[in-house]
């Protein structure tokens, strides 16, 4: 995806319940492709609290994104280390102008959330954020300062890339990352969440033993089955 502001992220994004559907395929296939955590990229946590699920992306060099779903809707954050919307590329630490302008109240303790802000405890360690309260009818975004530098975007146009591209999306980011041509059927087959045989499996990983993953796969709601 080339450079796009996140009002143009939020337009290409599915509803929730698709974006929730991929996020856990998404994990599904980095479990598949790595059954290292440390090595993933994409994970997906279904009791990261009592009431909340989150999915979320690392690449190992300082850019995350965290989208959380919480009984009052979506909300996401998104952290492009090398952005000029960085907090860290201005002093006192500060959040990016209107970044969070309009956001609803009850995503504001997911804004304060520890584990998204830098140590200081209080500045969330964001260059991108969107939500959709439960019922909305579109992805919302708050209404951030327009930055200086040509083509800058604060990471929308990249950190989210594999999510909106779906299952297209994920095998061409297995090329790259897992140094892998995966069959794109069987990724198909897990972003439909069907069952996964061994065939599909071996689809995708040929050298899987796939007992390491089955509990983990089992909480992202896939079955796995014997047989062809």
């Amino acid at each position: 995806m080339s450079s796009v502001s996140v009002n143009g992220l939020i337009t290409r994004l599915p509803d929730a319940g698709v974006v929730g559907d991929r996020c856990r395929a998404m994990a599904a296939l980095d479990a598949i492709m790595s059954p290292e955590w440390h090595s993933r990229y994409f994970s997906f946590d279904p009791a990261w609290s009592p009431s909340l699920q989150m999915a979320s992306m690392r690449d190992g060099s300082g850019n995350e994104y965290a989208i959380v779903f919480a009984p009052e809707g979506v909300w996401a954050y998104g952290f492009d280390h090398e952005s000029e919307m960085s907090p860290y590329r201005r002093g006192p630490l500060t959040l990016w102008p209107g970044l969070l302008d309009g956001m609803p109240e009850a995503f504001r303790p997911l804004a304060q959330e520890p584990a998204f802000c830098d140590p200081d405890g209080s500045t969330l360690r964001a260059t991108v954020c969107f939500w959709r309260e439960h019922g909305a009818a579109a992805w919302a975004c708050g209404s951030p300062a327009v930055p200086g530098r040509a083509g800058e975007d604060g990471g929308a146009g990249w950190l989210f890339e594999v999510l909106v591209d779906g299952a297209e999306g994920y095998a061409a980011f297995a090329r790259d990352y897992y140094e892998a041509e995966v069959d794109i059927k069987a990724v198909r087959h897990v972003y439909a969440l069907r069952p996964l045989t061994p065939r599909i499996l071996a689809g995708l990983n040929p050298e899987l033993d796939a007992s390491e993953v089955a509990d983990e796969l089992r909480s992202f709601g896939l079955v796995l089955q014997e047989g062809a």
